[in-house]
């Protein structure tokens, strides 16, 4: 439990200094490390399905804002000392080591289920569904609004890249349209 009230002083001190960032692509990237502290949070409450499709989301949102924010006259950001990046990778690496070692530790068995719910798919996936395997009996009948969320959240994604990247239609500032006449 810890663990979540750490995550989220993280998630509330990056809100808190993108708000008050002066540039705006460094707001960005704050408001990033928000969105990437609630899929550590996903992970954490062990749904890693949400995390995922966080992940994902997260990222396509985060090259959407950059694409729109770089055109805008950003001020680019001066060249930091080698020793302070190198000092910040060093303390970046060895927090990411230990998270990654007290994860590993903490997990159970390989095929163990660790949540009732996981032993009730396993032991009645196949003969309440009839199903060709246990992935698409939960997947796709236990879980099913799940995945439709999921799927829809992708493709909401997905459509927002593809309308914020294109480049057919658009007219550039000095060029003029017959219709315009």
């Amino acid at each position: 439990m810890f663990e979540l009230y750490v995550v989220m002083a993280f998630m509330i001190i990056a809100a808190i200094v993108a708000v008050f960032l002066r540039g705006l692509l460094s707001s960005v990237i704050s408001v990033g490390a928000v969105g990437m502290g609630l899929c550590v949070m996903f992970l954490l409450l062990k749904a890693p399905d949400l995390a995922i499709t966080q992940l994902v989301v997260e990222i396509l949102c985060l090259i959407i804002l950059i694409r729109a924010t770089i055109g805008r006259g950003v001020s680019r950001a001066t060249r930091p000392s080698s020793a302070w990046v190198i000092a910040s990778f060093s303390i970046f690496a060895l927090v990411f080591l230990f998270a990654a070692y007290a994860a590993f530790k903490e997990m159970p068995v390989f095929g163990a289920p660790i949540m009732r719910v996981a032993d009730f798919y396993i032991q009645n996936a196949l003969s309440q569904v009839k199903a060709a395997n246990i992935v698409t009996a939960i997947i796709l009948d236990f879980r099913g609004y799940d995945t439709l969320g999921e799927a829809t959240v992708l493709f909401t994604s997905v459509i927002g890249v593809l309308a914020i990247m294109r480049t057919i239609g658009r007219k550039k500032p000095n060029e003029r349209d017959e219709s315009d006449c």
